[in-house]
């Protein structure tokens, strides 16, 4: 019964973001449609963090790093096949997504999976420091970037098509690309959660030194799982540039990453769908909260606090029991 209603919520709010558009142009406030396509956007990135904290424990501290990566990889071909300058004088620049956004995710996770190798040798606090200061690295990288921006951050055009078919300035269109997206992502999540793998990897989370035990080698599990997050969290930051035109450092500095971290345990961790209920929630706090007062953070941060020890499972466990919040189980 409980995973029944669990499926009516998800179901519903599912639902709810299909129609949305049309609702938005029937109402004329067509300006819903660019907020909550920024949602999906972020809300793919949050299922990608909760793969590895809500199913593996690790508690990183540098996804918006990945999300970066891939936002800085279209925006850098797209500014370069703009002002058609070839990249590092070697490559033509291109906003042809079947090039650009597949680019972004093998930068991205190219990225995780270097990161990994180091990182999740350690565990506890040293994997939160370790994978931090490589986030801080990177951040301060693309700082340092004068000729894309630096600190600044990149402005270039991004209006290009979706295999020909959907025009990403066309803001309906691009919204429920955006939208497909995040389905496809979260039923591939959904099938790699209850493979073998994925139970691997929640034993990994329960107790890694038993599954050493059972003859499992942790560590390349581990490594995958973080690179296919990496990877995730990259196209999730190339449908932000799209969405934006506009890139800079910020979008990947620490805060951003716990921001993640509180999207997912809002939502309920290990549950795939928590995540973006609570991508939903965060977001559309931050941005009406600030519309009724300028302290809207003496607001913001009591309500995010008193709806995690009142939802101990996340706002998905309003519709399931303990026992059964994780769908990995």
């Amino acid at each position: 019964m409980a995973l029944d209603r669990r499926a009516i919520v998800i179901a519903v709010l599912l639902g709810a973001f299909a129609v949305l558009p049309l609702a938005a142009e029937l109402l004329d406030q067509t300006w819903y449609i660019g907020q909550f396509r920024k949602i999906l956007i972020f809300a793919i990135a949050a299922v990608s963090l909760d793969l590895i904290l809500g199913y593996g424990g690790m508690v990183c501290f540098g996804q918006a790093a990945f999300f970066g990566i891939g936002a800085y990889v279209v925006a850098i071909l797209s500014w370069h096949a703009q002002r058609n300058i070839p990249v590092f004088g070697l490559f033509p620049g291109t906003k042809a997504i079947w090039i650009t956004w597949p680019l972004a995710m093998l930068v991205a996770g190219s990225t995780a999976a270097l990161i990994g190798l180091f990182s999740l040798r350690t565990a506890g606090i040293h994997f939160i420091m370790i994978t931090l200061a490589f986030a801080q690295m990177i951040y301060f990288f693309f700082v340092s970037l004068r000729a894309y921006g630096g600190e600044d951050g990149l402005r270039f055009r991004s209006e290009t098509t979706v295999f020909g078919l959907v025009d990403t300035r066309d803001e309906v269109g691009f919204y429920y690309v955006v939208y497909a997206i995040l389905c496809l992502v979260l039923f591939l999540s959904w099938r790699l959660v209850r493979s073998r793998f994925g139970m691997v990897i929640l034993g990994v989370r329960e107790n890694e030194r038993r599954m050493r035990a059972l003859g499992f080698a942790t560590f390349p599990y581990k490594l995958a799982a973080f690179t296919i997050a990496g990877a995730v969290s990259g196209l999730a930051g190339a449908l932000f540039a799209v969405e934006e035109s506009f890139i800079s450092p910020a979008v990947m500095h620490w805060t951003r990453s716990g921001d993640l971290i509180v999207m997912v345990v809002l939502g309920g961790m290990g549950t795939l769908f928590g995540p973006v209920a609570g991508a939903t929630l965060f977001l559309l706090m931050e941005k009406f909260i600030p519309d009724f007062t300028e302290h809207w953070k003496l607001i913001f941060g009591p309500a995010i606090v008193l709806i995690v020890l009142f939802a101990k499972h996340g706002l998905i466990g309003w519709a399931a029991p303990k026992g059964t919040q994780r769908e990995g189980h």
